[in-house]
């Protein structure tokens, strides 16, 4: 039976000391604490996300294999505005990738809603205003929809990533622009930043950016490296409908690995009008080992498959 618990729910649990959404020995559960959401599979961690106490953003901190392996990293010395699995880019001119002054921040609102099966998946949707540090302003409203499932037959973890950004009340417009790398981006294990393997559903390197960096539109990208001692592979997906579909895949090898779901607004910024949001639809899918590209096109086929039956029973 599914659970569904509202946000006073939460909240009253979680002053009383209570926050799980059932019983954490059973099936897929989600704990709410002070500062993160925990998913986990029988009492076992699967992802773990980071929504207050957040300087710049919330953002996914874990996403765990099957087998338990962490496959993020979060703020390496190297890029502290490295968030492990995080969604940035600039809006107005004003930057909310990275994290020096003047920098914007993703302000965490309200959790519409928060749910977990008995069987394998959970899903949560929270509210953010994207601020102007100078005004205090929100520039961009968006709320966020995550959904993890473990499902059993293709022994993978797999993440929905749902965006819907609007215009907030007194403004016209929201102009969104940014590097190269802009977009969901996802930060490795630091054992995973040498030696690893990327693919994508193209079958193409991409082209040349700069240095080891590459961008190459295509349904899926993959990375496939060792976390310690064991082989893991990533995977994230692009809904066909998105804007500007293929997605264009931003991915570098050296000094460190990265891979991240971009719009191209380097070379073309985007602007959304009020009343009319842009949505976003990203999917991130982690193994044991390393699957063969036939097994990952058939994950992202269902992955597709699942998005869009889901769009539709929201329209009904």
């Amino acid at each position: 039976m599914r659970t569904r618990i509202c946000s006073a729910v939460i909240a009253a649990a979680c002053a009383a000391g209570i926050c799980a959404a059932q019983d954490p020995a059973k099936g897929m559960t989600l704990a709410q604490e002070k500062t993160q959401l925990l998913a986990a599979l029988d009492g076992t961690p699967v992802l773990r996300y980071r929504f207050a106490e957040v300087p710049f953003k919330p953002y996914v901190q874990e996403l765990y294999t099957p087998d338990g392996v962490n496959i993020l990293r979060d703020a390496p010395s190297d890029h502290l505005h490295h968030h492990a699995l995080m969604y940035a880019m600039n809006v107005n001119g004003i930057d909310f990738w990275g994290e020096a002054a003047g920098a914007g921040t993703q302000a965490h609102r309200a959790f519409v809603s928060t749910s977990a099966d008995g069987a394998a998946r959970a899903r949560f949707q929270e509210t953010l205003a994207w601020i102007d540090p100078a005004t205090t302003k929100a520039v961009l409203d968006e709320t966020r929809t995550i959904t993890v499932l473990r499902p059993e037959a293709l022994r993978a973890t797999i993440v929905s990533w749902v965006s819907e950004f609007s215009v907030p009340e007194g403004a016209t417009q929201a102009a969104l622009s940014g590097s190269h790398y802009h977009g969901l981006g996802m930060r490795f294990a630091v054992s995973m930043d040498s030696g690893g393997e990327f693919r994508n559903s193209a079958g193409t390197r991409g082209e040349v950016y700069r240095g080891e960096e590459r961008l190459a539109p295509a349904d899926w990208c993959a990375y496939t490296a060792k976390a310690g001692d064991k082989v893991v592979t990533a995977a994230m997906f692009g809904l066909p409908r998105n804007v500007r579909s293929p997605t264009l895949w931003f991915i570098m090898s050296a000094p460190f690995a990265y891979l991240s779901a971009t719009m191209g607004l380097y070379k073309e910024p985007l602007t959304i009008e009020r009343g009319k949001p842009l949505v976003l639809t990203y999917g991130v899918a982690v193994w044991d080992g390393r699957p063969d590209d036939a097994t990952i096109a058939m994950t992202y086929a269902r992955w597709v498959a699942r998005m869009q039956r889901a769009a539709a029973d929201d329209r009904k």
